[in-house]
């Protein structure tokens, strides 16, 4: 193993859409409807987390000299929990029958699509590595996740979740944690697990304002707006513009996530809090695409991907490590200008130092 191998296999990460502080939830509601489900995935993540390590001990393949264009396959698990289970659309194919199989096949081409136009960065590894995703994972599973390998949908409970190949950017997002255990392989607890998650929230949502062809005024700058069931009060799992406000529901309880350190949340669950506190990094890139406006992968998303995959984050960065990453890769990018200007301002407004 070199020593890029050894980077992004070091560090064993089994990432989820929906963090597991939010199942714990739903597992004590007393509808069984809901409860159950919740439970039957808790079980499965556990599961998929020791499996996950194990995986990364051993590495993953390189796909040196591949073509710069998409190659994907999509697999059915058809209710099982057996990966990837059975091959149902290759690249090149022609759309068939099922939705969900034809969501998963357009949501990676679009992340694909997204890393390649905008950053240069050919795949997930940079290196034309094969997209991977199963569908219809497990009955009733409320998640979709990356095993450090692939990508993973379930189809929801019907109560509380649909079909999580719905929203672009949770696809875009899970893909995105490739991204990261290929680049800075941030460490999945406290401030650095928090700054893990935040990456693939930022790029879930510039995959989906690409692919809606939006700015960044026009973006509604949330996480996984329509995976929720019609009855559920909330509009999705996460808003980058106004963390603590996407649900506010009965059974989930209200959205936990902070937007500034004087509200950051100190908790041994969910690693340290990594689900909650990202909605701190999410919140300043929120700030510094608006305020420079017009397409935020072109500034904004640049500086974020060049902090990311620089080579000069350390997998246990902090949120003010990065955010004095990043001031510097904008004047290095863009020169002494708005940008850098727009980062100080933002990362002030949250709280967290860039000295």
């Amino acid at each position: 193993m070199d020593a890029k191998d050894a980077r992004h296999a070091a560090h064993p990460v089994f990432c989820t859409i929906v963090p597991p502080h939010l199942l714990d939830k739903l597992a004590r509601a007393d509808n069984p409807a809901v409860a159950a489900p919740a439970k039957r995935t808790l079980i499965a993540d556990a599961s998929l987390r020791t499996e996950r390590r194990l995986n990364t001990v051993i590495g993953l393949p390189a796909f040196g000299g591949a073509p710069e264009e998409p190659n994907r396959t999509i697999h059915d698990a058809q209710r099982r929990t057996s990966l990837p289970g059975k091959v149902v659309r290759r690249e090149g194919d022609e759309p068939g029958q099922d939705a969900t199989v034809n969501r998963a096949y357009a949501g990676l081409g679009a992340t694909f699509e997204l890393f390649l136009t905008a950053f240069g960065r050919n795949s997930i590894d940079g290196e034309g590595l094969p997209l991977l995703a199963t569908v219809h994972y497990d009955e009733n599973y409320g998640n979709a996740f990356w095993n450090g390998e692939q990508m993973v949908f379930g189809d929801g409970d019907g109560e509380i979740f649909l079909d999580f190949t719905l929203p672009v950017d949770v696809i875009g997002h899970e893909l995105a944690h490739g991204v990261t255990q290929y680049t800075a392989n941030l460490d999945y607890f406290g401030q650095s697990g928090a700054l893990n998650e935040s990456m693939s929230d930022v790029f879930g949502s510039l995959i989906k304002q690409y692919a809606l062809g939006q700015t960044a005024d026009q973006a509604d700058w949330l996480i996984g707006a329509g995976l929720f069931a019609p009855d559920v009060q909330g509009v999705a799992l996460r808003s980058m513009k106004a963390p603590g406000t996407a649900y506010d529901d009965d059974v989930l309880g209200k959205d936990p996530q902070p937007a500034t350190m004087d509200d950051y949340v100190r908790t041994g669950r969910d690693n340290g809090g990594v689900h909650i506190n990202s909605g701190i990094p999410n919140h300043a890139f929120y700030l510094v695409a608006t305020a420079l406006g017009g397409n935020a992968w072109e500034r904004a998303g640049k500086i974020w991907y060049e902090t990311l995959a620089g080579g000069e984050l350390d997998s246990d960065a902090q949120f003010k490590d990065f955010a004095r990453l990043s001031v510097a890769k904008a004047v290095s990018l863009f020169g002494e200008g708005e940008e850098s200007q727009a980062l100080l301002k933002a990362w002030s407004q949250v709280g967290v130092p860039t000295v």
